[in-house]
């Protein structure tokens, strides 16, 4: 990793807080854009609009996907911008790049009788880690925690009587975000049964203030997660291709079907924009149709040329 990119990882860092997974994306989407740029035997400040447009070609001809050039473009534009306030280069030369044309897709949820179904199979189980994993399953389905947000949780900040989490969000931003009745009931049963089993298989000067631990007594991963929703559809049957952003779709989508303002879906799930939000909206025909008759003071009024 040459110098000037080194520098603006360590901005993204310190002055943007910006998560290891997006700096290391970051990193890598600029690594890329420098291979191409060693092959053509340009510097940083010799980058034309041709020699993008040649990029950009390069990489879709090489089948790359539209998602992950529009992220690539994004990070070149910020770090572009970087070095002109550095003055390495005297202007962006991505400032008006524009970025492929994505198809849209919208996230799979489930829905509500599903996730019922899940959290009833999962109850069956008879191996001691049931509690734990109904514990995470009502959580994420009550909260739509993002993984980072899940595995981060410590016994401080959440709030059993209130039923509020604080949740150290991108950007290192807190927020608070409620529970349910039916998660708070999950979450001591984990906490008061099971943790403290967990725990003891841990020396008492490693002992831990993370609420969700792995089989071994250790704070629970990302990485480790996965493969509990894993294991959580070979030992219930239920194969629903279980991932932690699903539950997470699944609890924006079910919140807007009974009638939940965006915009209070977006303080719930800590997004900064209000258009990430909006992506759930797709999925909610029949309450746009529902919220049309009611809204409309013509909708019932038929038509009495048809009649």
């Amino acid at each position: 990793m040459n110098r000037t990119l080194a520098d603006f990882i360590d901005y993204l860092h310190y002055q943007r807080n910006y998560s290891p997974m997006t700096q290391l994306a970051y990193r890598r989407d600029i690594e890329n854009f420098y291979v191409y740029l060693h092959k053509e035997g340009c510097q940083d400040n010799q980058v034309t609009n041709q020699l993008i447009r040649n990029y950009l070609t390069e990489q879709l001809m090489a089948n790359i996907a539209k998602t992950t050039l529009k992220r690539r473009i994004a990070a070149l534009k910020h770090y572009y911008h970087f070095l002109t306030e550095q003055k390495v280069v005297e202007k962006n030369p991505f400032i008006m790049t524009r970025t492929p044309r994505v198809d849209e897709k919208f996230p799979r949820v489930l829905y509500a009788d599903q996730i019922e179904h899940l959290l009833a199979a999962n109850q069956q189980r008879t191996d001691a880690l049931m509690v734990r994993d109904q514990a995470i399953l009502s959580l994420l389905f009550a909260s739509g925690l993002r993984v980072s947000e899940l595995v981060t949780l410590t016994m401080h900040t959440i709030d059993f009587r209130r039923r509020m989490l604080v949740v150290l969000g991108k950007g290192r931003k807190e927020r608070l975000v409620p529970f349910s009745l039916e998660a708070k009931e999950a979450l001591e049963q984990y906490k008061n049964t099971l943790r403290p089993l967990l725990l003891a298989k841990q020396p008492t000067n490693e002992m831990t203030p993370i609420f969700f631990l792995n089989d071994k007594g250790k704070p629970l991963t990302a990485r480790g997660l996965q493969y509990i929703l894993l294991a959580i559809e070979k030992k219930t049957g239920e194969h629903l291709a279980l991932h932690p952003h699903l539950l997470r779709h699944s609890f924006a989508t079910n919140l807007l079907e009974n009638g939940a303002d965006l915009r209070v879906i977006q303080e719930l799930l800590g997004h900064k924009s209000i258009n990430t939000t909006q992506v759930y909206t797709h999925v909610s025909p029949s309450l746009m149709k529902e919220q049309y008759d009611k809204a409309h003071p013509r909708a019932h009024i038929k038509d009495e040329n048809n009649e």
